[in-house]
């Protein structure tokens, strides 16, 4: 490193996506990054993922941060990270959801190394429409909220979505709510989430239209929420999903974690996200795109989560609310109204300033102030640094 001059603190400019379900307004709002695009501010993106790498200021001069991390991974990421993962093992992102975002499932890792190796031996491209699997990683994630942020998160108790489906008695799909009633299971939801998946043509059609006349009927919040969906989403059978997936709503400052093999979406509101360095999605409706509903079923696990088991309880550790995560890829923390904390890092960190600025200090005399909105990049050599922050200052780590 010493042929690097390297510095402490990189202050990074990062890439915002304009994905259509975005917000115009949010992220703006929220952080005083103007807009002048017009397009929507979907997803700010801080790491260095290829398809929206972030970069750093080295000496008054703008660099990729992947670049730079190539240079000594293992001064940058630490030894430890660098022989796991070989690069940054986590994305961190501002997402700012106006609409609502496909229902998702992500495979775990063996599903993803499986896939993935799969497909390349079948030579389907990357780009292609039909491809599942973009690499051989999982993608768990944590969601920090913001705002008021609408999901849905794993599937309902059984009981509960037999007496839903029971009391709408629609015509269609009548048979298929009897025999998951005969088998209130994970066999028997399986078989009821792939026939609800697999209807097509007329016949899910007239599905949708009975799902929606019931509906219109009704003010119940979970109905409304139909209707809301069926307006961005006509004719789609992802409509049926708040029947069977917890829908729940996030205050600011309470999280969530989205397991591998869950189905989940993301429905409005604005949030902080952290996840492993993956882009492998199969897809359970809200979307016009590709849909491999036997590959979805394989990489799902058909087991109801209580409403009330869904968000995730901090600790206290290091001055911060530690949230805590099953798997080594990525930490997150939330500091608030610190002065001069002193924080020890043996990984790659990247801080996020929620909500006002944030100065960093370091024992050999560099310090780094960064405003709300913004992020700056810690390799694992700083080793120890103070943060003075009068508000509250998200850490991505691992």
């Amino acid at each position: 490193m010493n042929a690097l001059k390297p510095q402490t603190f990189y202050p990074m400019t990062n890439v915002i996506q304009d994905y259509a379900w975005g917000s115009h307004t949010s992220i703006e709002a929220l952080f005083d990054i103007k807009n002048n695009t017009g397009k929507p501010q979907a997803e700010l993106w801080m790491g260095a993922h290829p398809n929206g790498c972030s970069a750093v200021t080295v000496n008054g001069d703008s660099v990729l941060l992947s670049d730079l991390i190539n240079q000594d991974k293992e001064a940058f990421l630490s030894k430890t990270t660098a022989d796991a993962f070989g690069e940054l093992p986590y994305l961190f992102k501002v997402l700012a959801a106006e609409k609502a975002l496909s229902i998702q499932v992500h495979p775990n890792k063996q599903q993803a190394v499986d896939g993935f190796e799969k497909e390349e031996k079948t030579g389907i491209a990357l780009t292609a429409f039909n491809r599942n699997y973009k690499d051989n990683n999982h993608k768990p994630e944590l969601v920090y909220a913001l705002t008021d942020y609408k999901a849905m998160n794993g599937f309902k108790d059984y009981q509960e979505i037999v007496s839903l489906f029971s009391a709408m008695q629609l015509p269609t799909i009548a048979s298929y709510v009897d025999d998951l009633a005969q088998e209130p299971n994970s066999n028997g939801l399986q078989r009821f989430f792939k026939a609800i998946l697999s209807l097509e043509n007329e016949t899910k059609e007239r599905a949708v239209a009975e799902l929606l006349d019931y509906a219109s009927n009704s003010t119940d919040e979970l109905f409304v929420l139909l209707q809301d969906l069926a307006i961005q989403y006509p004719n789609d059978v992802g409509l049926f999903a708040p029947l069977m997936l917890n829908v729940i709503t996030l205050k600011p400052g309470e999280a969530m974690f989205l397991s591998a093999c869950t189905p989940h979406a993301y429905i409005h509101g604005t949030g902080l996200e952290i996840m492993a360095n993956s882009d492998n999605v199969l897809r359970a409706g809200l979307t016009p795109k590709y849909m491999d509903i036997d590959e979805l079923m394989s990489c799902t696990e058909f087991v109801s989560q209580p409403l009330s088991s869904l968000l995730t309880q901090p600790n206290t550790v290091d001055g911060g609310m530690s949230y805590p995560i099953p798997v080594n890829d990525f930490k997150f923390s939330v500091f608030t109204a610190t002065d001069a904390l002193t924080l020890e890092t043996n990984s790659a960190e990247i801080l996020f300033a929620i909500d006002s600025d944030l100065t960093l200090t370091h024992e050999n005399g560099e310090s780094v102030t960064i405003a709300k909105g913004h992020s700056v990049f810690v390799p694992a050599y700083a080793k120890r640094y103070s943060l003075t922050s009068s508000g509250n200052v998200a850490r991505a780590y691992n």
